[in-house]
């Protein structure tokens, strides 16, 4: 049974301008059995195929992975959105998101199954003909076939349209003969199927990229040996090169300098997932640390009772129940899109790509906060381990190598930054977000007598007040800077990313503090009174951040009165009532340990 997506979920970017209800948007608790069963699927699989198998998987033992994704495409894991006519499940997407989170602490596993289901088969899927579909997805779909995806050169990453690959015409119109180096290629040291980007050179010069699905039995394409990296040893990572490799006409991917778009949209799926593999990383580097929490002893008792320690429990728990409640938010924000844009006549493809695009926005925020949650977790698990944490011998030192390609991944997480406010603004200027009228409201409201809003006493009453507030922080800011820079701001880029910093904190606070009411009111105040601790621990630090970054923003473009006026506006709508976050986290730590696992 698919997620009931008939609520009333606003349009990317609204959260800025627009208050959500909790009873429209998804929370984790309210997964099916049929996703319970699928996730205990997934789980199932890393307990027995990979984590038992993790050294040999880093020491890159030869065809280990590519056995390992057939096993979970035995599993169905490889198409678990693939519609069913091309071999797959056919399931929705926060149900895919699930598969991924699941996946995601499987370490350099999740970063090959995470390929070869994203970027290697979704270009051939959303994109392809409906022959290229029916002949290459359900090999992917499968696990006969593995993919990769071929965009970025060595003068080409962040930048990747300027790539120099080149793909020469026939005379007769019915080859390509492709020639250029690929690097940083996923997957390339076994894939059996490339989308590769490269520029038609026919005489013309085109200034966008084209897409191309290329056999590897086609020829013409050699390998560097592995690299060495930092972390995820286990994922296979090459330059490809292409030397005079032949390519059919009818394996070109959509139409002539579509590339360059099919990039840009599948890196919106990629985020969002990315987002989701991160959450299930850290939520595994938290139960260890737990783990080694409670086992143990130093001067007569476990380490787990010393306040220093609870504290970094609890934060590293908020902070994955907070990435899980905005990931599952946006998910599900982006499941409605889609089957709203396929009751419009879209087929699966269109309603997908254009579901995606539409939270673009929400999606480079994960992909930043999801990833920077995973670094955060990772790093104070090694801490609570202290010595044993820098040994390679413990789970922990992995997590923390493999945890720092993912700020890289998908988009640095300053382009993302930059995205996020680009993208917020573009769609502003489209006339599909109103950002004007409330960020001129919000300018009024600073030149006139301050609003005392009455604040109730129940559980989240301050939490939804402060979460109100910072999105008058964010258009403040964020007017007042385009107001002054207008078009150069997007050259201000350390402005840009100050006001990014606003946005994410603010829809990660609403997020969590959503989730939380409808779970309250789904269970009672008592029985979630965690949640509600970790959700008033956070929403109230995201104050103090909001604050600092609005300062910074603030003092780099205003000056005279409109800048005293601006920051008495940032202490405004950052000002909090005294709290006890000491208590809180103390009261998130407890449950934990005495359960030896996270289970929030």
């Amino acid at each position: 049974m698919a997620t009931d997506t008939k609520t009333k979920a606003l349009q990317g970017g609204e959260f800025l301008i627009r208050e959500s209800d909790a009873q429209d948007i998804f929370i984790p608790e309210e997964f099916n059995e049929e996703q319970r069963m699928i996730a205990q699927t997934c789980e199932d699989f890393l307990a027995q195929e990979i984590w038992p198998n993790i050294e040999r998987i880093d020491a890159m033992e030869e065809g280990l992975m590519p056995s390992l994704l057939e096993k979970a495409g035995e599993l169905g894991l490889l198409g678990i959105t693939v519609p069913e006519e091309y071999g797959g499940f056919g399931k929705d997407f926060v149900t895919g998101m699930l598969v991924t989170e699941k996946t995601g602490a499987g370490y350099s596993f999740s970063v090959a199954i995470a390929a070869h289901t994203g970027i290697g088969t979704l270009p051939i899927l959303y994109y392809g003909t409906e022959e290229q579909k029916r002949k290459y997805i359900p090999k992917l779909a499968s696990g006969e076939w593995k993919a990769c995806y071929c965009l970025t050169e060595p003068g080409s990453g962040s930048d990747a349209n300027s790539g120099k690959t080149k793909a020469v015409p026939s005379a007769d119109g019915k080859s390509f003969t492709l020639n250029g180096q690929k690097m940083w290629i996923t997957n390339g040291g076994f894939a059996d199927l490339f989308t590769v980007f490269a520029k038609i050179d026919d005489g013309t010069e085109d200034k966008n990229l084209s897409a191309f699905i290329v056999e590897k039995d086609f020829g013409g394409i050699t390998l560097n040996p592995e690299e060495k990296k930092m972390g995820i040893k286990g994922s296979s990572t090459r330059q490809v090169f292409f030397n005079d490799c032949p390519v059919p006409a009818e394996n070109q991917l959509s139409e002539r300098e579509n590339g360059f778009k099919i990039a840009v949209n599948i890196l919106n799926i990629g985020r969002i997932k990315l987002a989701g593999a991160a959450l299930g990383g850290s939520k595994q580097a938290l139960n260890v640390a737990i783990r080694y929490a409670n086992e143990r002893v130093q001067f007569g008792q476990p380490i787990s009772s010393f306040g220093a320690i609870q504290q970094k429990l609890a934060d590293m728990a908020t902070y994955n129940y907070v990435i899980e409640s905005a990931t599952y938010r946006c998910s599900h924000d982006m499941e409605r899109a889609i089957e709203e844009l396929k009751a419009g006549g879209a087929d699966h493809a269109q309603a997908l790509l254009k579901g995606v695009e539409q939270y673009a926005a929400e999606a480079a925020i994960l992909k930043v906060a999801g990833s920077e949650c995973l670094d955060f977790v990772v790093d104070e698990a090694v801490q609570i381990h202290g010595g044993m944490g820098y040994s390679a011998e413990s789970e922990v030192e992995r997590a923390y190598r493999d945890s720092r390609i993912n700020r890289i991944f998908e988009g640095t997480n300053e382009i993302n930054r930059l995205l996020t406010v680009d993208m917020l603004l573009k769609r502003a200027m489209k006339g599909q977000l109103d950002l004007l009228g409330p960020a001129k409201a919000v300018a009024d409201e600073l030149m006139g007598i301050p609003d005392m809003p009455e604040i109730g006493d129940g559980p989240l009453d301050e939490a939804h007040h402060i979460v109100r507030n910072l999105k008058k922080a964010v258009l403040m800011a964020a007017g007042g800077a385009a107001q002054k820079l207008g078009l150069g701001l997007g050259e201000e880029q350390e402005i840009v990313m100050h006001i990014a910093d606003m946005v994410i904190d603010t829809y990660l606070a609403e997020s969590v503090v959503l989730r939380t009411e409808k779970l309250a009111a789904m269970k009672g105040a008592e029985a979630v009174k965690e949640q509600l601790a970790m959700c008033n621990v956070f929403v109230r630090d995201a104050a103090d951040r909001v604050h600092k970054h609005a300062k910074e923003a603030i003092n780099a473009f205003a000056e005279g009165d409109e800048q005293r006026a601006m920051l008495m506006g940032a202490k405004r709508f950052t000002k909090c009532q005294p709290f006890n976050s000491k208590e809180a986290r103390r009261t998130v730590a407890r449950k934990m340990i005495a359960e030896g696992k996270c289970s929030f």
